[in-house]
């Protein structure tokens, strides 16, 4: 064998295998890019559907809901047992109430705090929390005749058929405690009320609620019940919600709406902002017969947030005011006292 010619074949023998090796490596990276593109698609048309053209026809934008495995197991939970910070002597208490510091997730009074009671309105609360969580602000449902076929309170004004701002139906429920607006805005995000109180249900589960549980999208019903524990939990939940907080903190609000003049003239039911109390930054109001007057209001005065649960109070509204009246001046006092020994 000439050793030139040997040499050159099993050179050629090499190249053979570097060029299929080289076309496979070809085949992979263009398999590669495929699927980037594919997977740039797919986003693209991910995103595509919150779109603007798209919210404008009133289809439902897909919201960013993490899984039920990728969401924290319990609500961001109001911690019991040290409760008698804020000592506080009520003229016929509520049957059930809590004083918490919203941001530290601490209670700081409270009377039956586990009590399992009918919450009427305050059920909202989760209603708005699953249209934050599960809408865009760009959607516009479209106003269905359960919708119209209504108790108790209402906005009044929904017209049959057509399509609204999503968040002027959330104003609806939260300002007015529009029970329209509930029913409207379950029957977008779910397709139907029953679907939506599921959903209602099961968010309570995850997120560790042991005393709520729902039958209503607006609380009417007595089997809508909760405990002030659950709703101070709930309550911290629904105000990281900036298109809650929004709504929540305004005495009035004029939205755009299919009516004469294009806009909608809201109050809230808020006792605290009605009587303009410093620092009033929301909740949300319930009565019913079975539950009595019931009330979460929050207030954030000298870089503290505190939030109030009242549940069958005689008078929300002057209750909610002397809880935190004793408990921003309590708080003023100490750090007054504070201040004078270091003084000394």
């Amino acid at each position: 064998m000439n050793p030139l010619t040997g040499g050159q074949l099993g050179r050629g023998r090499r190249l053979g295998r570097l060029g299929t090796f080289l076309v496979v490596l070809l085949a992979l990276g263009a398999a590669g890019v495929i699927a980037v593109i594919g997977l740039e698609a797919g986003r693209n048309l991910s995103e595509g559907i919150d779109d603007p053209t798209v919210a404008t026809a009133g289809l439902p934008a897909q919201p960013p809901v993490p899984a039920p495995d990728e969401r924290a197991p319990l609500a961001p939970a109001v911690e019991l047992g040290a409760e008698n910070q804020i000592p506080l002597r009520l003229d016929k208490p509520p049957r059930a109430g809590l004083l918490f510091d919203l941001e530290k997730g601490q209670a700081l009074w409270s009377r039956n705090p586990r009590e399992v009671r009918p919450i009427a309105s305050l059920t909202k609360i989760m209603t708005a929390l699953l249209v934050a969580e599960r809408t865009s602000r760009r959607e516009r449902p479209k106003i269905t005749a359960a919708a119209l076929r209504y108790s108790g309170s209402g906005v009044g004004v929904l017209p049959r058929g057509r399509r609204v701002p999503i968040d002027a139906l959330l104003h609806g429920l939260m300002l007015v405690s529009g029970n329209d607006a509930a029913i409207a805005l379950a029957d977008h995000v779910a397709g139907s009320e029953a679907r939506f109180v599921e959903l209602m249900n099961r968010r309570a589960q995850e997120l560790g609620l042991r005393c709520t549980r729902f039958s209503s999208a607006y609380g009417l019903e007595k089997a809508d019940r909760s405990c002030a524990a659950d709703l101070a939990a709930l309550a911290r939940l629904a105000l990281e919600q900036p298109r809650i907080a929004r709504v929540v903190r305004r005495r009035e609000a004029a939205v755009r709406f299919p009516v004469p003049g294009g806009k909608l003239y809201l109050n809230s039911t808020n006792p605290l902002l009605r009587l303009r109390y410093p620092g009033t930054i929301g909740l949300k109001t319930g009565y019913t017969q079975s539950a009595g007057r019931t009330f979460v209001g929050v207030v954030r005065r000298r870089g503290r947030t505190l939030g109030v649960v009242l549940l069958g109070s005689p008078d929300p509204s002057v209750q909610a005011k002397q809880i935190f009246d004793r408990a921003f001046g309590a708080g003023k006092r100490r750090g007054s006292r504070a201040a004078r020994r270091r003084a000394r």
